[in-house]
């Protein structure tokens, strides 16, 4: 088993490795390889110059102690005591950064997303709150800059959405949004209730990572491509074209359908996006199901019957169920502001890991 300060000299060396090989004449010959390299170097640096700062943090603590335990002099012992205290503290900020800087990365956490939301219990006020949740999204990737594109939806008469597919682009989406796949449980007042009694619904949410051509073989002979007229509740967003696509994927039977785009070339293109991802995503759960069916984490990440999250309207509050997690400011976190939320769930999916990765790398040597 590999302890953390083995990995970080392990990184050490892979950066001084790679500072040797760009230097190669034969990798500057080679566009791809260099920057395939420059690249992994980049990754790199920010972990070796924390490394360095650490040794020079905790050299310099030995000498203050050094000094403390052979002064003479009181005023002497005290600066020395002081500067102790003060590189002390540096130390466990530093050893924080590097636990964070070498946590195992999910290989999906700079992907883009396709986001299913789909009403549970609840009937109408299910379908309302998915509209809630799809501009909470939406707001939030917005606000850092993500392009946000409909795919396909089923809108209800009141403006609800009995299930919306939509995709956001941006680089680190999926380590956001990763956290949201699951059941989500509001508890409020619905607009058709005169009596005023509290309902519960539920909506249910999934999210995959955008899977790229390269990771998923499909051959054409397993697709099946219908093309129909897109349609909407009230007649709202009619086509008079057969624009919109639906692909059955035939070994597995998954459908998918885009409707929302204009060309017909767009919505077969954002289709195959959402099968290519959710074939993906059955891959994935099947390996990790075989790797951890001992153990599940205490954030998850994929399972959809796992009730994640209440929305309480009446007492202004939002529980995360996974993490013990409380805050009584609902009206900010639909409007989008849901980082306070999104960075408990990754700090304790990171405590999770480390408290579990000795056992996951003994179980992968055995």
């Amino acid at each position: 088993m590999t302890t953390g300060d083995e990995r970080q000299i392990e990184y050490i060396h892979r950066y001084e490795e790679l500072l040797a090989s760009l230097s190669d004449p034969t990798v500057l010959s080679d566009q791809a390889r260099y920057r395939k390299l420059s690249i992994e170097l980049s990754e790199l640096e920010p972990i070796v110059s924390c490394y360095r700062e650490l040794q020079d943090k905790r050299s310099a603590f030995e000498d203050a102690r050094m000094l403390f335990n052979e002064a003479d002099d009181e005023e002497l012992k005290e600066m020395a005591r002081e500067e102790m205290n003060a590189f002390s503290d540096d130390i466990r900020d530093l050893e924080a950064r590097m636990t964070e800087l070498t946590a195992p990365k999910d290989p999906n956490d700079d992907k883009s997303v396709i986001i299913e939301i789909r009403a549970g219990a609840g009937g109408e006020e299910a379908a309302l709150f998915c509209g809630v949740l799809y501009g909470m999204y939406s707001a939030y990737a917005l606000s850092r800059g993500w392009t946000v594109e409909d795919i396909d939806s089923n809108q209800t008469e009141l403006g609800g959405y009995k299930e919306i597919v939509f995709s956001i682009e941006g680089k680190g989406a999926y380590s956001r949004f990763k956290y949201e796949s699951g059941v989500h449980r509001v508890q409020r007042v619905p607009v058709t209730e005169s009596s005023g009694r509290i309902h519960t619904s539920t909506v249910t949410v999934a999210v995959l990572p955008e899977a790229e051509a390269v990771e998923i073989d499909i051959s054409p002979n397993d697709l099946r491509i219908d093309t129909f007229r897109a349609s909407g509740a009230g007649g709202q967003h009619i086509n008079k074209t057969d624009s919109a696509i639906r692909i059955t994927h035939l070994p597995t039977g998954l459908v998918v359908q885009c409707q929302d785009q204009r060309s017909q070339y767009k919505n077969k293109d954002k289709a195959m996006a959402v099968l290519m991802s959710r074939l993906k995503e059955q891959a994935s759960s099947r390996q990790q199901g075989e790797i951890a069916s001992d153990r599940k984490s205490q954030v998850g990440t994929g399972d959809r019957s796992e009730r994640i999250r209440t929305y309480n309207y009446h007492q202004g509050r939002v529980s995360d169920h996974r993490i013990g997690l409380t805050l009584y400011r609902l009206e900010e976190i639909l409007a989008g502001d849901i980082d306070e939320i999104i960075n408990a769930l990754a700090a304790a999916d990171k405590l999770d890991q480390m408290m579990n990765g000795s056992d996951d790398e003994d179980g992968a040597n055995d």
